[in-house]
């Protein structure tokens, strides 16, 4: 294996070096954005680090007794936000705007030394939940349309793995005619965009009572994953030994028996794979859960609605997407390794 000189190492490290920058980037302006709270989220220009504390400066203000606070920002400045007397509503507007979560007397006994003392510095540690914890308080449905993904992605894998995999086993062991052209149709099948087919599937739904369920849904999703699996299955199955199976049928299996206990288990890097591009299309898809559903969302569908429902408070909106980032990311994590195995990587 030739090894790289100087010049094409400097170029391969500056690629990837911009490769690196491009997507770390955005993901720190992302995450800042979903830990803000409700004064930063404006700050500009916008930094793609996220602060853990408050600092603000309070005075009081002896002529119409009330206190002033004062909020420290980013370049140093202090800018007014709020002058109140009442514990209830300057507890309201720390929670609200600086995601501080104190009560109103533990906030008038803070700011009492300003009454003698003169103006004074206080720094509070923001709650960093407070965003997720408002996503699900000011969405309608947050915690049902989170079940509603859970199950559509559920249905969606068990869906597309049964008859995806025995497809691709028939299209692995059998001899039968038009075997190329049924092959040839499930790769276009996979090519049809998934909102082309929601639209004519809808009809079909509603005459099956079938419109605003995760059932309906998880069958639209599963459409062109059940082509996608019939092919990755077929490759591995393809490539697994028939005297297992054979020997499994003199020791008195049945076919089916066979399929599940002998050759299925020996396929498990394709249906990992097959499993992670049926969860990904059914958890992130919005259009079509747009089209199919109405009292029931999913939760990417109730987080696209968030961002357009809350141009004030984008924050909230951020702390959602991260919430249907996740376990996108835990379950990718989970079957890494299986779909290492099926791409030749036996490590560990």
């Amino acid at each position: 294996m030739s090894k790289f000189n100087p010049i094409e190492k400097t170029i391969f490290a500056l690629i990837m070096s911009a490769v690196v920058i491009a997507v770390l980037v955005p993901l720190m302006f992302f995450l800042a954005n979903a830990f803000s709270n409700g004064t930063e989220i404006y700050e500009y220009p916008k930094t793609p680090f996220f602060s853990l504390t408050v600092t603000v400066k309070v005075d009081y203000l002896e002529e119409s007794n009330e206190y002033q606070v004062l909020m420290k920002n980013k370049s140093g400045d202090y800018i007014n936000t709020i002058n109140s007397s009442s514990g209830l509503m300057l507890s309201t507007y720390f929670e609200q705007y600086f995601s501080v979560y104190r009560t109103g007397e533990e906030l008038l006994s803070d700011f009492e030394i300003t009454k003698t003392e003169g103006p004074q510095e206080f720094t509070y540690y923001k709650n960093m939940w407070h965003n997720f914890k408002m996503f699900f308080q000011i969405t309608s449905n947050a915690d049902n349309a989170l079940k509603n993904s859970i199950v559509v992605v559920f249905y969606t894998i068990i869906i597309s793995l049964t008859l995806g995999s025995m497809s691709g086993y028939a299209m692995a062991r059998y001899r039968f005619k038009a075997k190329d052209q049924i092959s040839v149709f499930l790769l276009i099948v996979r090519m049809f965009p998934v909102v082309g087919i929601s639209i004519p599937l809808a009809v079909i739904l509603i005459r099956f009572n079938l419109f605003d369920t995760m059932i309906g849904l998880a069958i639209l999703y599963s459409l062109p994953n059940i082509a996608l699996t019939s092919w990755i299955t077929s490759s591995i199955f393809i490539g697994i030994s028939r005297e297992l199976e054979e020997a499994s049928l003199v020791f008195g299996a049945n076919s089916f028996q066979t399929f599940i206990k002998i050759t299925l288990p020996m396929a498990l890097p394709a249906l990992a794979a097959s499993s992670m591009y049926a969860f990904l299309t059914a958890w992130n898809d919005t259009i079509s859960a747009l089209i199919l559903t109405n009292e029931n969302p999913t939760l990417a569908l109730a987080v696209y609605q968030a961002i357009g429902d809350n141009t004030t408070n984008l924050q909230y909106a951020a702390a959602g997407s991260i919430i249907l980032i996740i376990p996108a990311l835990v379950f990718t994590f989970v079957v890494r390794k299986y779909v290492n195995q099926m791409w030749g990587s036996v490590s560990l």
